[in-house]
């Protein structure tokens, strides 16, 4: 039998009183321990540190061990979490107030910078992955809602309901304060800078915090265009792979597979650009994209372009359905292997009066189409006010498999582990 270590932070911690929250979170003091984790270690040295409430001051997570995420870690305003390339974290089994997530509060930042050959993994507790691997052997993409995910918030401009000047982060209890996103009173710093996210995958995350409310792969609430957001990767989530709530921040290199909702997700008048994008969807997804606009008054734009979409078949998940007050251009999108049934949709009048506006447009669409379909336009469905001719659809071009002009440079995306597990020839 190995023996249970303690740190010395958390032996000077112990001289201090936590301050926990009513639904049971730390928020105040970390707290450090090494404990032997069967699963978790490399060659000779399997012991995993767990971390559990806030971060107060700065600190560097190193590869040559592992990390527990036990319930919410909160990178505090003010301070800096350094994650070497190649470290394995992992989120402990939860839900509700003991859901695990990696949370970077407004004013923290967080500098993930990986490599290509040296991700930054984040996974499940349960996951066998070892010191020094990519990959475990014992999980798959449909090993879904095994923990929370990442959540990064910021005082970017974000269009909110009810034009306040911050709001709560979907899947963060409204006790936490530090789920809090949005200008606030001080007003919008719309080139914020909250790190670097690079080369990291995400997986096996989305649990549960209350019905119909589980976390994202990555959240990404009112975050700034001084952030990086580089080669990211969301495997096997519960809820969606990557959401935007308002925000500048712009995004490349994306590849979401198998999330159990919606693949990339956008609302709050999020005006950044992403590029270079895959979404596949698994056996339990719904939209590739679902994209909504301002919940305020405040307007804002966002730009997808170079994105390859890759259906379930005959499941008939939906290509995107653009909804509400949504803005948006998407361009130069790659779509095959999806059901007859699905679509591309204008959901409401408000919706199909921006596409006559062109505040919704899209160009360069090309699409394998499904089995049964003989005209490209017929996928494009308008549920909404008239739209202008030429119409809905006229920007899609109908193309044999592998054919594509346009999609995603998947060679970005060879690093991943949806690459390796899934077989893609990226």
């Amino acid at each position: 039998m190995k023996k249970l270590f303690l740190s010395a932070l958390v032996l000077s911690a112990l001289a201090f009183t936590s301050c926990i929250e009513d639904d049971d979170t730390p928020i105040v003091i970390e707290e450090t321990t090494i404990i032997n984790n069967n699963n978790s270690g490399g060659e000779g040295d399997d012991s995993c540190i767990v971390k559990s409430g806030g971060i107060a001051i700065d600190e560097t997570w190193t590869a040559d061990k592992c990390y527990i995420l036990d319930r919410k870690v909160v990178v505090q305003e003010g301070v800096t979490l350094t994650i070497e390339p190649g470290t394995i974290i992992k989120g402990r089994a939860g839900t509700g107030s003991l859901s695990s997530a990696l949370i970077v509060a407004r004013g923290g930042v967080i500098i993930a910078d990986g490599t290509a050959s040296q991700p930054i993994i984040f996974t499940s507790e349960a996951d066998n992955i070892s010191i020094g691997e990519t990959a475990g052997t014992n999980l798959n993409e449909n090993n879904i809602g095994l923990w929370g995910g990442i959540i990064v918030l910021g005082n970017a401009t974000s269009s909110l309901s009810g034009d306040v000047t911050e709001l709560q982060i979907e899947g963060i209890p409204a006790s936490d304060t530090f789920g809090l996103y949005g200008p606030g009173e001080d007003g919008p710093i719309d080139d914020q800078n909250s790190g670097i996210l690079r080369y990291i995958s995400i997986r096996h995350g989305g649990s549960l915090l209350g019905e119909g409310n589980e976390i994202n792969g990555l959240t990404l609430g009112g975050v700034g265009s001084g952030t990086t957001i580089d080669n990211i990767e969301v495997v096997g989530n519960k809820d969606d792979g990557i959401e935007f709530f308002g925000g500048t921040v712009s995004a490349s290199n994306l590849l979401v597979w198998a999330q159990g909702d919606d693949g990339l997700d956008i609302d709050e008048a999020y005006s950044g650009t992403i590029t270079n994008a895959v979404v596949i969807l698994g056996d339990n997804s719904d939209h590739a994209l679902e994209i909504d606009g301002p919940a305020g008054t405040i307007n804002g734009a966002c730009i997808i372009q170079d994105l390859t979409l890759i259906g379930n078949g005959d499941i008939n998940s939906e290509y995107a359905d653009y909804r509400a007050n949504a803005q948006i251009a998407t361009n130069n999108v790659y779509a095959y292997n999806f059901g007859a049934e699905a679509d591309v949709e204008l959901d409401n009048d408000a919706v199909a009066t921006n596409y006559n506006s062109g505040l919704v447009s899209f160009f360069n669409w090309e699409i394998v189409l499904p089995t049964g379909v003989t005209n490209v336009e017929d996928l494009f469905v308008n549920n909404g006010a008239t739209v202008t001719t030429p119409g809905f659809g006229s920007e899609a071009t109908a193309i044999t498999l592998d054919a594509n002009t346009v999609g995603a440079n998947t060679s970005n995306l060879s690093w991943t582990y949806a690459n390796a597990k899934a077989g893609l020839g990226f």
